[in-house]
């Protein structure tokens, strides 16, 4: 797309990535210099790999002024993801914004690392003390969006429930947040059969230790984590070091040397078999996002979302490209593309933030679809099961006691042993 050169086609693109972090390129699929070289990019290795504190707010707000650049200069803007939840944020006014932090090292103070340092259920219960409509919402074993209640709550003065009410309640905003920030804006969502993308993405890990994933992951171990490791510090929660295919080799990378090479190769296996089954966990993920927060949006604001299949690579001039291209030339000529939009049926009903306790359980459920889930489970059945074992044996305990005979003139003032005996049943 960046190579086209209709003349109808305003320009040429300008990609904006989110790889934002420097090092870790084989293991975060960074963009190569040769692609790089055919047209401009943006926001690739930028942040030093130290800054724990870099997050999807200083993203959307970098971005959206690169984007707003390349408008005034005639130009197109194409996102590229990535993280789901960085390009929603980009084009929907759905952050809050705290005090503003100078980005700097891990030596800057960071209030939610900080909050998420201390016991998840005291941060829920004191966010139910500030922001009761929020802590309904989130479980307390969420730590991270309960901190960051709290941290807006402490940073502003204003809760973070009375935030969203604003966004919300803007022209073109809906349930899920505010109004988009861009018009005419268009999403190209590529997707591939399941059995033919977990191929994929297990090859594309093989490939990655062909390019020399191992010495990557050793030298950036070396420079930046192996002094945390051995203060016990190391941190997988925060920046680039949560990023998938770092953490995974944890273990034989504290261990290489250290210990037998048959017990440094087995550490390798595990690293690797890890690394393939989290790549494909997480490119689940990212598909539930595109239909439960893209297709599924409710309200007005909602860009339409073009599918393209991408399982049959043979195809890909045909299947994909002119698609593309045809979609992308009608929407800045004003047309419509002759693709439809994916369609998917929305269920407005679902709230998706209800709040359900299980007495029975003893859990906290959040989530119309997730407590439907879970009242079929196997363990809330169990212990229904259990539930109704211990209800019987006591109906059965209480019809088995002997009456004395001093109850004898009470029970037939009272009524008959089968009156009583429904009473009971009917209490239990």
């Amino acid at each position: 797309m960046c190579q086209l050169q209709d003349p109808d086609f305003t320009s040429n693109p300008s990609p904006v990535f989110s790889k934002v972090y420097e090092g870790l390129d084989i293991i975060t699929n960074k963009v190569s210099a040769q692609e790089q070289r055919m047209c401009q990019h943006h926001m690739i290795s930028f942040v030093d790999p130290l800054v724990t504190n870099y997050t999807v707010v200083d993203f959307r707000n970098k971005a959206t002024a690169l984007i707003e650049d390349i408008f005034a200069r005639d130009k197109i803007p194409i996102v590229v993801g990535g993280t789901n939840y960085y390009i929603e944020a980009l084009l929907w006014k759905v952050l809050v914004s705290t005090k503003p932090q100078e980005m700097d090292t891990e030596k800057v103070t960071d209030r939610k690392v900080e909050l998420e340092k201390e016991d998840g259920h005291a941060l829920h219960k004191r966010l139910s003390q500030v922001d009761p409509e929020m802590a309904a919402k989130l479980h307390p074993h969420d730590k991270r969006k309960v901190a960051r209640s709290l941290q807006v709550f402490e940073e502003t003065g204003i809760s973070h429930s009375e935030f969203l009410h604003r966004q919300h309640s803007e022209e073109g905003g809906g349930p899920l947040g505010g109004p988009l920030k861009f018009p005419n804006l268009c999403i190209l969502w590529l997707h591939a059969d399941q059995t033919v993308l977990d191929e994929r993405l297990d090859k594309r890990v093989d490939d990655m230790l062909a390019a020399g994933l191992l010495d990557e992951l050793r030298d950036f171990h070396r420079r930046y984590n192996q002094k945390k490791v051995a203060e016990n510090r190391q941190d997988y929660q925060h920046g680039i070091f949560q990023s998938i295919g770092f953490k995974e080799f944890h273990e034989y990378l504290v261990t290489e040397g250290k210990c037998t090479p048959e017990t440094s190769n087995q550490l390798l296996k595990k690293g690797i078999e890890s690394l393939k089954q989290v790549t494909k966990r997480y490119a689940r993920k990212q598909n539930r996002w595109v239909k439960n927060r893209f297709l599924n949006r409710p309200g007005p604001s909602v860009p339409p979302v073009y599918g393209l299949e991408v399982s049959d690579v043979s195809k890909w001039e045909e299947s994909v490209l002119e698609p593309a291209l045809e979609i992308v030339q009608s929407f800045i000529q004003g047309h419509k593309p002759l693709a439809a939009p994916v369609k998917m049926p929305c269920n407005e009903m679902e709230n998706k933030r209800s709040y359900h306790m299980c007495d029975l359980c003893d859990r906290i459920i959040i989530g119309d679809r997730e407590w439907a889930a879970h009242i079929k489970s196997k363990s809330h059945l169990h212990q229904l099961k259990k539930r109704r074992r211990l209800d019987s044996d006591a109906v059965t305990a209480i019809e088995n006691q002997s009456i004395s005979p001093d109850c004898d003139k009470e029970l037939k003032e009272k009524g008959s042993p089968e009156q009583n005996e429904k009473e009971l049943k009917s209490s239990v």
